[in-house]
């Protein structure tokens, strides 16, 4: 943590490197990335070359591996982002606005990242566009992604229903309701998630309430993660051998990247469906 008088001189040190407010359509030329996501898309629309810096769990694409680590899920280093200097901070709105919350009172311009459905998704990619100075680019991944999400609307508009289990997590056990990422990708892919009207996005569930439903497959991103179900041969997604795997890294991270995660989640549900 920063303290107090650190935070007091940092003003009259940095001071003249900041103009506080939103930043203005193609000034960001210095940029930090403070989630995975918000990495993927900045380079996705072309902006790689003007990020500076990245969270430690931006991994993706090869070219971020590279940047300087100033950031965790859980703490900012504050001197570090300082010291690079940045015109731009792109931070993810719903996790780290309350430690991103000091910058912004020192004068540097934040952009909040907050895409709560698949259609938000591109609205946020053509604004990263105008921040950055690649509104063409950002227009034509908007425009793919768009097309590969009607695809997946009009391929699985029609689909028989398949009741599903999303595991998010086993220690503990974790699921995710409908209005998560994850539960409107099973909705598109024409499943009917057990978790959906949950009051809390990302529930900590037990066994039985899973043996209750019996849904008909069980989903996880680690074929690990699943077998601990086996002990229950009965449930359905274990005595039809439905318990599937999905792509974490596309269907948790909100970026261009996501309508294939989708469809791969898609497919998994199609197995289901073949094998009724």
């Amino acid at each position: 943590m920063v303290k107090f008088r650190v935070l007091l001189l940092l003003p009259l040190l940095f001071g003249a490197m900041f103009s506080p407010g939103q930043p203005r359509a193609d000034e960001a030329r210095r940029i930090i990335s403070l989630a995975p996501h918000i990495t993927e898309m900045l380079f996705a629309i072309g902006a790689g070359a003007q990020v500076i810096a990245v969270d430690d769990a931006s991994d993706y694409p090869k070219a971020a591996h590279s940047l300087p680590r100033v950031a965790n899920y859980r703490s900012l280093n504050m001197e570090q982002i300082l010291a690079l200097q940045p015109d731009l901070i792109v931070a993810w709105g719903t996790a780290q606005q309350q430690m991103v919350q000091p910058l912004e009172q020192l004068g540097v311009a934040v952009f909040y990242s907050a895409p709560q459905t698949f259609l938000e998704l591109g609205d946020e990619l053509q604004q990263l566009g105008e921040l950055t100075g690649h509104q063409r680019q950002a227009a034509e991944v908007v425009s793919d992604y768009q097309r590969q999400l009607h695809e997946l609307e009009r391929d699985y508009r029609d689909a028989g229903p398949v009741t599903v289990f999303y595991q998010i997590a086993s220690i503990p056990l974790m699921s995710a309701n409908g209005g998560t990422w994850m539960g409107q990708a099973v909705t598109l892919c024409g499943g009917v998630n057990i978790m959906a009207d949950s009051p809390a996005p990302y529930p900590q569930v037990n066994a039985e309430q899973v043996l209750a439903q019996d849904p008909q497959v069980i989903l996880a991103d680690k074929d690990a993660e699943l077998q601990h179900w086996r002990q229950w041969p009965a449930l359905q997604a274990v005595s039809l051998d439905h318990l599937l795997t999905i792509d974490a890294n596309r269907l948790h991270r909100f970026t261009p990247r996501t309508p294939a995660g989708i469809r791969q989640l898609c497919l998994q549900l199609d197995k289901v469906r073949a094998a009724e």
